[in-house]
């Protein structure tokens, strides 16, 4: 079967085309023949560039038809339509753990579906507990607003009845996030939006920051904040791992710091975070409350063009490949 593979290149990666065997599933897999899948700057930049990986399947989530069921697997059937985190997406078939799977609404097109897995599961453990605990009525900052993870945030955090703010280097991005439910924009590239956070609230600061850039504008998060207020780092697409932290003010202001990423979380931690996802979020983009944005959809024999594209930081939203 066709299959799609990352090479990482010192200080960049580049994609190879492979012709490999079908995959096989293991007890507790499905074996699912895809339809779409997405990119993911996490595989693309850090951790293909930033750490340097090895050799990889591309495609952490996507969408398709249940083709095969491993040993153990009662939730699904040949057949069934299914969307979540699966284990290299950029292939005509590719195995999933049942665990990161559901079931696509027939509403929701393959695309849509596609786009959903690493997005929202990673937006969704940023907002909710254990971690980001945003709650209905609150002020929730999204600095990078126009990634996937960020989309997803913005959508989230809207239907949970908070305020919404993103920032963006882009008037027409932000145009385009208000449309789908952020209430304030920020038009930046720089760390100088703590005054005007402070202004948008009456002087009180977000309570829960999400830190989609990276370093650069770590400090700034800080300086935004209201006093319990929660910063979530996800990504630093700016490359900057460093950041100046004021231990006074976090101190002082009983905030909290805290990370999500999947490249250590355990099985167990992938389910439980799915179980939630599956229980709280999914019930949403089932009844069109959150409708996945999807940039643009590219043919699987353009993938390099797909990843270009992602790379130029034109996208708002997520870019996806249709591989059936």
């Amino acid at each position: 079967m066709k299959s799609c593979w990352i090479v990482s290149n010192q200080h960049s990666s580049v994609l190879e085309y492979k012709d490999v065997p079908m995959p096989e599933p293991k007890a507790g897999e499905v074996v699912i023949k895809t339809h779409a899948s997405s990119l993911n700057r996490g595989e693309l930049i850090v951790g293909s560039v930033v750490h340097g990986g090895p050799l990889k399947l591309g495609g952490g989530d996507g969408a398709g038809v249940v083709h095969q069921v491993g040993a153990g697997v009662t939730g699904f059937k040949v057949g069934d339509p299914v969307y979540g985190r699966i284990n290299g997406g950029w292939a005509e078939y590719t195995a999933a753990r049942a665990e990161q799977l559901t079931l696509k609404p027939e509403r929701m097109s393959w695309e849509q579906a596609a786009s959903i897995g690493v997005a929202f599961l990673t937006a969704y453990e940023l907002i909710y507990p254990p971690y980001g605990k945003l709650k209905k009525g609150e002020t929730l900052l999204v600095a990078g607003a126009s990634s996937g993870v960020g989309v997803a945030a913005v959508q989230i955090g809207k239907a949970l009845g908070c305020t919404v703010i993103g920032t963006s280097g882009s008037a027409d991005k932000i145009a385009k996030l208000k449309a789908v439910g952020m209430d304030h924009g920020i038009q930046t590239r720089n760390p100088d939006f703590a005054a005007q956070c402070k202004e948008l609230t009456g002087g009180k600061g977000v309570d829960l920051a999400i830190n989609l850039v990276g370093g650069s504008v770590f400090a700034e998060l800080v300086r935004s904040l209201a006093r319990k207020g929660r910063i979530g780092i996800v990504g630093y697409v700016d490359g900057v791992l460093k950041a100046e932290l004021d231990l006074n003010a976090l101190h002082a202001n009983r905030f909290e710091v805290f990370g999500v990423s999947n490249s250590k979380a355990t099985a167990e931690e992938k389910a439980e975070a799915m179980r939630c996802f599956i229980r709280d979020v999914a019930p949403m983009l089932a009844d069109g409350r959150i409708v996945p944005v999807v940039d643009k959809v590219f043919a699987f024999d353009d993938l390099p063009a797909a990843k270009r594209y992602v790379e130029s930081d034109t996208q708002m939203g997520k870019v996806v490949v249709r591989v059936q």
